[in-house]
């Protein structure tokens, strides 16, 4: 299935990674934050400093989480990204 985002959005791909403790216990998804990094999996006409496959940091509460094909993604404001990962 392709998206596209609308306007000024930008969809991203993530991966939630297993937490641990130093003393080897898992944290649930509950209790964990929401993660903070993604990549670029498309953009809307409308945004301008990035591009499909940037890896970017993004505002920790932002956007809307939806699910394709059973692999989860976020809808964030191009204003909402933090920054670019470079190298």
């Amino acid at each position: 299935m392709k998206f596209r985002p609308l306007g000024e959005r930008v969809f991203v791909s993530y991966a939630e990674e297993l937490e641990k403790t130093a003393g080897g216990i898992y944290i649930p998804d509950a209790a964990k934050e929401k993660p903070q990094k993604g990549k670029v999996e498309g953009v809307g006409k409308d945004v301008k400093g990035l591009k499909a496959g940037d890896t970017i940091l993004f505002d920790k509460y932002s956007g809307s989480k939806i699910s394709i094909d059973d692999k989860e993604y976020l809808i964030i404001k191009e204003e909402d990204v933090l920054g670019v990962f470079e190298g």
